[in-house]
């Protein structure tokens, strides 16, 4: 099966809180994956446990869904403890099944452990098979399970469960946010380029990881910064320590982050993403600006870009769609027939403000195309006289491999196409993307992998 909209998509969201006065943690787990649900909507789950409690008390919950489908009242006054981690997934390795979701939750010789996860291990296929030599984790499916089984396997010759998180993160490749949870320790570790977000939070006696800040004021937590790259953080019943052995590479942090993936009211990386895509909207407007009567953006990501526009360009900014906001993202349909339908479903065209009017259309990006086109011919059917598109992010012409989904070569429209050929194809009457050069300005210079876009991949 595919997704309707056309979309790139995340493969997941992480939340960890531990509470240092022995609160119960996790209705904040839960509404820690409410505010990430963005990222993922296959499945979600939580791993709790009582640190004054026996060793083996940890309780695990997952299912497939969203979470307020996984979740009910009863499972969280039943789950009890103090510390404890969570997990919205969309699957990018393994298939979309209960037996992939997360945590993945484990017994072994030393205790016990939850593993969440959000990113691509490039190396798994490698350090899969050294597991296999080793008599471990034959029936491993995905990244994250790989990544299980070596931190247990190493756990056993290592002191601590941060000692083992460390040597597994010295072998490992790829763009990976991690939370591991013993029954008196979290650790969490970023990959040494940064490319998945994590950041650390802290609320009264309680100390947050999430992969957004959202996820963090939504449980009333405030920030306290973001996990450097390659940095380990600890938390146990002292407070926090950090292991920054792993850190020095230059940093390359996920471009896409501020395009899409990440929520308009979070900050990364020192980079609010309201204003990343404002200033996206912005570089959009210097050049090719047509004569039109208004700016619109396609819901949701494209609204804050669309203003952006409009603010550079003097082109008054309207609301031009209705979202039906009870179909997510994640509406799925496997036929194209079903797809085009999902779209009339997912968002109707306001007909008194178009009718007749010129108008700018900013989207975050074009990957197969087919959504803009279904877009552009609802615009005119309902009157509009003119749709010229911008595109807040260069053309899609690689993979990548680091946890976001882009598709093969052969389904990226701009891999085959020139710009010309996809505004014939979606039936725009302009067509224009931001440049790679924006990027700078568009996120204040920060260091990105921008990958997907230029063949420029850091590891």
């Amino acid at each position: 099966m595919v997704y309707n909209d056309d979309k790139l998509h995340e493969e997941c969201g992480v939340f960890g809180i531990y509470d240092l006065a022995k609160g119960n943690v996790a209705e904040d787990i839960y509404h820690g994956l409410m505010a990430l649900q963005h990222r993922g909507q296959e499945s979600a789950g939580m791993s709790v446990s009582d640190t004054e409690g026996p060793k083996g008390n940890m309780q695990t919950k997952k299912g497939m869904g969203l979470v307020s489908e996984v979740f009910n009242s009863n499972d969280l006054k039943e789950m009890t403890g103090n510390i404890g981690v969570g997990h919205v997934r969309y699957s990018t390795t393994g298939g979309s099944m209960i037996e992939n979701a997360q945590p993945i939750a484990m017994n072994y010789i030393k205790g016990s452990l939850a593993l969440v996860h959000n990113g691509n291990i490039v190396n798994a296929k490698e350090i899969k098979k050294e597991q296999m030599y080793r008599g471990q984790a034959h029936y491993s499916t995905t990244d994250s399970e790989v990544l299980a089984y070596e931190i247990v396997s190493k756990r056993i010759d290592s002191a601590s469960i941060e000692g083992a998180v460390s040597k597994v993160a010295q072998v490992i490749k790829g763009g990976f946010a991690c939370l591991v949870m013993s029954p008196k320790k979290m650790v969490g570790v970023r990959d040494p380029y940064g490319i998945k977000p994590l950041i650390l939070g802290k609320r009264e006696n309680a100390y947050i990881l999430a992969s957004e800040s959202s996820a963090i004021v939504s449980v009333g937590g405030e920030i306290i910064r973001d996990v450097k790259p390659g940095e380990i953080i600890v938390i146990t019943e002292e407070g926090v320590r950090s292991d920054e052995a792993l850190c020095g590479r230059k940093p390359a942090h996920c471009i896409f982050e501020y395009i899409y993936f990440a929520r308009t009211d979070s900050v990364m990386d020192g980079v609010y993403v309201h204003d990343a895509r404002w200033r996206a909207g912005e570089a959009l407007a210097k050049s090719k600006v047509p004569d039109a009567d208004i700016v619109a953006g396609v819901p949701d990501s494209g609204l804050v870009a669309a203003e952006g526009y409009a603010n550079a360009s003097g082109i008054p900014f309207q609301i031009i769609f209705h979202k039906n906001s009870y179909i997510g993202r994640s509406f799925i349909k496997p036929t194209d027939e079903e797809r085009k339908d999902a779209v009339h479903m997912k968002l109707s065209v306001i007909k008194s403000i178009v009718e007749g009017k010129k108008i700018v259309l900013i989207d975050d990006s074009i990957v197969r195309g087919t959504t803009m086109k279904q877009i552009i011919r609802m615009l005119r059917e309902a009157g509009a006289k003119e749709v010229h598109v911008r595109i807040s992010s260069p053309p899609f012409l690689y993979p990548c491999y680091y946890g976001t989904d882009v598709p093969s070569a052969k389904q990226l429209i701009a891999s085959k196409h020139s710009a010309e050929e996809i505004r014939k194809n979606i039936g725009a009457d302009s067509l224009v993307y931001l440049e790679i050069e924006d990027f700078k300005t568009m996120v204040n210079a920060l260091p990105v992998c921008s990958a997907c876009f230029d063949n420029h991949y850091p590891v």
